[in-house]
């Protein structure tokens, strides 16, 4: 209604100087146009702020997730958790193994070994090898297969932001640091639940990386039930999901290597935050000390931190 009168008095106004039909439609053109000109001005200018703002945040990890999203149909199976872990894991332990395999020979390996004189033998990383392809067909799918069905995978279109999967990543593996101490603890204090739930662990008083998940089901499923709830509880995105579980493996594989490298993890983190591979190997050996599967604040708050250095 607006419109219509403001063109009205536009035409009276128009009349009353002597300009007729032609003009007039040429006056409206040409403000028609001015407007179309301002409006798509105006839209571009949105447009560049919306784009510099996806830029900031998110544009350094959508080509990735943009990659990942083209296997969305294997990502959203319920036969993909299972088989990432296992491929991720093998795949991490695989360089320990034939380490230890040339070990023998090449004397220059011995100097990272924090048990030089140690190398796993076949009949120490076959029952490895075969407990965790076992446990995790048995018992992980299934879980897995549960969870799937309660909680369809959705991949959103958007990457996160950069900080927060940081963020995320950090806050879940403190989350899992914190959880872990406490079963730990536990277990080493309450004689019923070290017999039942941790001893097939530290029957390898030696680590290596086949090692690693040598455990019982109870404790795998344990570590399993803290990642799924870590997760949920941060509502993390599917891409930090998979760093996560990519990074937590890889550490976990790490502190059990027999391995003490220039580039180990607790070399990489300053002031003595992480404690790394000498640090679990030492738990092992003494049992009463350094809980913590990572980071050493909790073992440095209740007295049981232990140097390697020192023992």
């Amino acid at each position: 209604m607006q419109a219509l009168r403001s063109r009205e008095r536009e035409k009276r106004l128009l009349t009353s100087h002597g300009a007729g039909p032609k003009a007039l439609r040429k006056v409206r053109r040409t403000r028609a146009a001015a407007a179309a000109r301002h409006n798509l001005t105006m839209s571009g200018h949105n447009n560049s702020e919306l784009l510099v703002l996806c830029s900031s945040s998110q544009l350094f990890l959508q080509p990735l997730w943009d990659h990942l999203k083209t296997w969305e149909t294997l990502i959203q199976s319920p036969f993909f958790p299972v088989f990432f872990s296992i491929t991720t894991y093998l795949g991490f332990c695989l360089p320990f193994v034939v380490l230890d395999v040339l070990c023998p020979w090449v004397p220059a390996l011995r100097r990272y070994k924090i048990h030089p004189d140690f190398s796993p033998s076949v009949w120490q990383l076959l029952p490895c090898l075969g407990l965790t392809l076992y446990q995790h067909v048995v018992f992980v799918f299934p879980m897995t297969l549960l969870h799937w069905a309660a909680s369809p995978v959705l991949l959103p279109p958007e990457a996160p932001e950069l900080l927060q999967l940081v963020r995320h990543i950090v806050l879940c593996l403190l989350l899992f640091d914190t959880e872990f101490f406490i079963w730990h603890v536990l277990h080493h204090k309450v004689p019923w639940l070290y017999r039942t739930f941790h001893k097939m662990h530290h029957q390898n008083s030696s680590s290596f990386a086949l090692a690693t998940q040598y455990m019982s089901v109870g404790e795998l499923l344990s570590l399993g039930v803290f990642d799924m709830v870590n997760i949920m509880l941060l509502r993390c995105h599917p891409l930090t999901v998979l760093i996560f579980h990519v990074i937590n493996i890889w550490l976990s594989v790490e502190d059990h290597s027999g391995y003490d490298f220039p580039w180990s993890t607790h070399r990489l983190v300053p002031f003595g935050w992480y404690g790394g591979v000498t640090h679990h190997d030492l738990h092992h050996s003494q049992f009463n000390c350094n809980f913590a599967p990572y980071f050493t604040h909790w073992d440095k708050i209740l007295g049981t931190l232990r140097s390697a250095h020192a023992k």
